[in-house]
């Protein structure tokens, strides 16, 4: 009874360890996204669903190299990244518009995420994030 008893302390301890670590490969998805600063803060594409149509195409040439074709951070330049590009597909489920844009425009420091502004136009970049939307995990 005591060797019984030993071993579901320790299955306990080993299940509260596991839990705070945050899970491995699904702690992504649970982190909680930066705050979108006020110069962007409130924005939503002004354009329709119908943008995702364009959206592919300017994704293809500028994401799809470090994020991949489906989104998932597979691309074939994203495979020498470190940190790995997201998976957008997951991110679009938890972001909103204005962090979306926000992060497109500006990049992100500490990543290999570039600030896309002044290379898209606005339209462009809305037109990616409706397309970006359309992706699954």
């Amino acid at each position: 009874m005591k060797k019984f008893a030993l071993l579901l302390s320790i299955l306990v301890a080993a299940t509260m360890i596991l839990a705070a670590c945050g899970g491995g490969a699904n702690s992504e998805a649970a982190a909680t996204l930066e705050p979108v600063p006020a110069d962007f803060a409130g924005k939503t594409n002004p354009l329709g669903a119908d943008a995702a149509t364009e959206g592919a195409k300017v994704f293809q040439v500028n994401c799809e190299p470090c994020h991949g074709p489906q989104g998932h951070g597979d691309g074939p330049a994203g495979a020498a990244l470190d940190p790995k590009p997201k998976n957008l597909g997951e991110l679009q489920q938890r972001a909103s518009d204005d962090y979306l844009f926000w992060r497109v425009n500006t990049g992100k420091p500490g990543t290999s995420m570039a600030p896309w502004a002044g290379i898209l136009t606005e339209e462009q970049i809305w037109q990616a994030i409706a397309f970006v939307r359309t992706l699954t995990p």
